[in-house]
């Protein structure tokens, strides 16, 4: 019997179009090959495994879109969806160079596993299938002093409004400190600037009482301090949905996804550990909502933090992240 914290509900049940809001979960993670992952997905959802190149498998079946497993290198994808025949001396060389650059990314790079957009209520599917993957030898960050894995979140905005958009920054920036204590982030993880903190320059712009700016100045803004996905709460996907061509002008990357979701970067991934799963991340990131939805709440933690931010005495002698929970404890 699981002994894990169970993952609580939704406080925004619906997406921006009416609908059961979906998410997306990306887990990174070592100690299996692509062949073997994919089997073990395939197997606890019923799919059905289809090769798309080397590196990449298809899992197909489920009535909310595929599931992915890869190897998280681009160039080596690239490569394994391409014909090799062998006769030709290029040919030969790719192959050999393919296979070099294989054998060293083996290493460091980690495989992937990835979501179609899911129903909230099907994250306890996925808190299963990582119990299974660690009783397979699936292996995460702390497993060993190069793994710089993550989980990723990609929940479906309740709304498109951009009002709702600021209070969701609003409310992350202010709880950024408390999630990163809490999410207890890898050192190795830190040091490859994967998930960096946002400039504080930006925070205090954004938890301004006066900051409600219009979609076209919101983006801005944001692309002004952030021209970059290495964001723990990374918003260039939700804002290339919007308005592709301003975020394409100035953060023109194309790992950059366009999809009506937030994504959140910050946790680990400890997938090999026993008591690890997606619970803990899953029910911090839900007091972020429950902040937005409490505007009136919201609003004083953003006075707080602006007062906190504005005094150096303060903040030598008190730790955010600690006086924060008095409001997140209004909630209980």
């Amino acid at each position: 019997m699981s002994t894990k914290s169970p993952l609580k509900p939704l406080v925004f049940t619906h997406n921006f179009e009416g609908n059961k809001r979906r998410i997306g979960v990306e887990i990174e993670m070592s100690g299996l090959g692509v062949d073997e992952l994919a089997q073990i997905v395939a197997k606890h959802f019923n799919l059905t495994v289809k090769t798309d190149g080397r590196y990449e498998r298809l899992l197909k079946g489920d009535a909310a879109g595929d599931w992915k497993v890869e190897l998280d290198f681009d160039l080596l994808k690239r490569w394994g969806r391409q014909e090799r025949l062998g006769d030709s001396f290029m040919d030969e060389l790719d192959a050999s160079l393919e296979k070099t650059l294989k054998t060293l990314s083996e290493q460091i790079v980690p495989l992937e596993l990835v979501s179609p957009p899911i129903e909230m209520d099907r994250l306890v599917e996925v808190e299963s299938l990582v119990e299974q993957l660690t009783k397979a030898g699936a292996e995460g960050t702390s497993d060993r002093w190069r793994n710089a894995f993550g989980m990723q979140f990609n929940p479906e905005m309740p709304s498109l409004d951009s009002q709702m958009i600021v209070r969701f920054l609003k409310a992350f920036l202010c709880l950024y400190d408390w999630l990163e204590k809490r999410a207890d982030i890898n050192l190795t993880r830190k040091i490859t600037s994967y998930v960096d903190p946002f400039p504080r320059a930006y925070v205090l712009k954004v938890i301004a009482p006066d900051y409600w700016p219009n979609q076209d100045q919101l983006i801005d803004d944001y692309l002004s301090y952030n021209p970059t996905r290495n964001r723990a709460l990374d918003m260039l996907p939700l804002f290339r949905f919007l308005d592709e061509s301003r975020v394409l002008a100035i953060a023109d990357d194309v790992l950059i996804k366009s999809r009506p979701t937030l994504h959140y970067r910050l946790p680990d991934s400890e997938i090999g550990q026993p008591s690890w799963g997606i619970h803990q991340a899953w029910n911090d990131w839900l007091e972020v909502e429950k902040l937005v939805f409490d505007s009136a709440r919201l609003d004083r933690v953003c006075e707080a933090y602006q007062i906190f931010l504005a005094h150096p005495i303060e903040r030598f002698v008190n730790n955010w992240d600690e006086l924060v929970v008095t409001f997140l404890a209004e909630d209980r």
